[in-house]
C-alpha cells in the first residue's frame, strides 16, 4: 500500500463522490455537503490531503485534513466502493494520529455509517456527540488524543 500526499484533482473528486454516494445509502440521506461539491469547490478548500495508491497508480482512498499547533481535524475520509475492506481507511486514519504528536484529533461521520463509526472507536475515538448538522441531517463527532 503506498501512502504519499495528493492534490485534488478531477479524479480524487470522481473518488470522493463515489465514496459519498455509499455513505448516502447508509444513512438514507444524500444531502452530504460534499456529494454535491464541483471542482473548483474542492480546490477551493483549505485542506492537505494524503492518498492510497494502487499498484497501477489508481487512488483508491483519501484522506483531508486542516490543522493547528493544537488540534487535527479530518475533514473527509474516502475509498473508493470497490477496495472496502482493504485497511485503506484505517491506515490513512491512523498515520494522521501517528502525526498528531499529542494534538487532539476530531473526526464526525454521518451517525448512522457504522462501519466508519466502528472503525473509529477501533482506533480509539471517543463519541463527543451527536450534531444535526442541517435539518434531519445528523453526525457524531468523535476525538482522540493522538
Amino acid at each position: 500500500m503506498l501512502i504519499r500526499d495528493l492534490d485534488p484533482d478531477q479524479a480524487l473528486l470522481d473518488l470522493q463522490r463515489a465514496a459519498y454516494a455509499v455513505e448516502a445509502e447508509l444513512i438514507g440521506d444524500d444531502r452530504i455537503p460534499p456529494l454535491h461539491e464541483s471542482l473548483d469547490e474542492l480546490l477551493a478548500e483549505p485542506l492537505r490531503w494524503r492518498g492510497v495508491f494502487d499498484d497501477d497508480g489508481t487512488c483508491v482512498g483519501a484522506v483531508a485534513w486542516a490543522e493547528t499547533p493544537e488540534e487535527i481535524d479530518i475533514d473527509r475520509l474516502v475509498v473508493h466502493p470497490r477496495a472496502h475492506r482493504r485497511g485503506i481507511g484505517r491506515a490513512l486514519v491512523a498515520e494522521l494520529i501517528s502525526r498528531a504528536a499529542g494534538r487532539h484529533v476530531i473526526v464526525s461521520t454521518g451517525r448512522d455509517n457504522g462501519p466508519a463509526r466502528t472503525l473509529y472507536e477501533k482506533l480509539g475515538f471517543t463519541k463527543v456527540e451527536d450534531v444535526e448538522v442541517i435539518p434531519g441531517l445528523w453526525t457524531t463527532r468523535y476525538e482522540i488524543n493522538g
